[in-house]
């Protein structure tokens, strides 16, 4: 929207609305150009349709993710910044990229989703893409190129399916036991995939300085790796997935593997589970547990990141808070905790139902209240 304003015989000031800044206050675009009303009808016209403007008019769902992608690229981690890219180039190939997000609607997001399922992509891979579409209008919400997000308000046909299962707690045990037949590192590794939900990457990253006089590990980086074609691969300290740095409590019998560890090979090495000089790369923690589930005798379809599943499991299962647990896990919103281990939750209502019938039946004594 333009407003004109004469400042004086001949001379026009123009003022176009651009949206709103990171605190929500409205932004513009002031010009001045002499001549007559129609002069200034002219460029206001221009600089509604613009780069920087707040008009939808002309603009593609394609200028919106190009736009989104130029505005957070510098703030991701690499990884994130490869799979953002990544699913923006396959909604690209797409002609709901093609059409005016002023007549973009639910309808097209939805029948959007019905090609992607139809071209044989999985509910994740749908919902990564989504995921992408939606936060770029969210943008070009905040910046007044558009009314609304319709991609939020358009619901995703999902494929019923079991959750994927959680590893026993025998099978925990035997498979940081068996790792232990060959390398304490290996043994040390698993345990703390376990004990922190770390992920393979963050685990390679691991310096023995990571860990403090407290006892407290500090999780800050992740090792990413990079091919190029035809090159050999490149490893790169980088940050966490999400980007963020978190700092968790250790049990005694970690802290104290960790010291013994630290003691023999501290001096060959600042990663704690590298040799030398070098950066650790990921598939090494990998082949440790290839190694250490063959030989434990586990079910060969459980992967290193189960450790990390079942760690995010018992521990909302023992009825720890989920801010708490997503924290642990270097979940960025606890809203991603509650959607992936809904199962655990239901577990833990049972277990509250059991407490609270117990109460009413007498079988414990009235637990203390609070004071409000």
């Amino acid at each position: 929207m333009a407003t004109l304003r004469e400042k004086k015989p001949g001379v026009w000031e123009v003022r176009v609305f651009t949206g709103t800044d990171a605190r929500g206050r409205p932004t513009q675009i002031s010009r001045t150009v002499r001549g007559g009303k129609r002069d200034a009808q002219r460029l206001a016209a221009t600089l509604e349709v613009g780069p920087g403007s707040a008009s939808a008019a002309g603009r593609k769902v394609v200028d919106v993710l190009d736009a989104w992608i130029d505005q957070n690229l510098d703030t991701w981690a690499p990884s994130s910044a490869r799979d953002q890219q990544s699913r923006v180039r396959s909604i690209k190939q797409d002609k709901i990229a093609e059409i005016s997000i002023a007549q973009l609607s639910i309808a097209d997001v939805e029948r959007w989703h019905t090609r992607l399922r139809r071209a044989g992509l999985q509910d994740a891979g749908i919902r990564n893409q989504h995921g992408a579409l939606s936060a770029a209008l969210n943008q070009a919400v905040r910046w007044g190129w558009a009314s609304q997000n319709v991609a939020s308000l358009a619901q995703r046909k999902t494929t019923k399916k079991p959750p994927r299962g959680v590893m026993s707690l025998d099978d925990v045990r035997a498979v940081i036991a068996a790792a232990g037949e060959f390398d304490p590192a290996a043994t040390l590794a698993l345990r703390l995939a376990a004990m922190t939900g770390a992920r393979r990457a963050e685990l390679a990253a691991l310096r023995w300085t990571d860990v403090d006089d407290d006892g407290m590990l500090t999780i800050d980086s992740a090792i990413e790796v990079i091919r190029h074609p035809g090159e050999q691969r490149e490893l790169r300290d980088a940050p966490t997935k999400t980007g963020n740095a978190r700092r968790l409590t250790l049990d005694p019998d970690t802290l104290n593997a960790i010291w013994a560890l630290r003691r023999e090979r501290e001096p060959y090495s600042p990663w704690m589970f590298g040799v030398g000089p070098d950066l650790v790369p990921p598939d090494h923690i990998g082949w440790w547990w290839t190694r250490a589930r063959k030989a434990s005798g586990i079910d060969m379809r459980w992967r290193l990141h189960d450790l990390r599943h079942w760690s995010a499991t018992v521990s909302i299962g023992q009825g720890h808070d989920v801010r708490t647990v997503a924290g642990r896990l270097g979940h960025s919103n606890p809203a991603m905790t509650l959607r992936v281990y809904a199962h655990a939750f239901a577990a833990a209502d049972q277990a509250l139902a059991a407490g609270l019938g117990d109460l009413l039946r007498g079988e414990e004594d009235e637990p203390t209240v609070p004071a409000d």
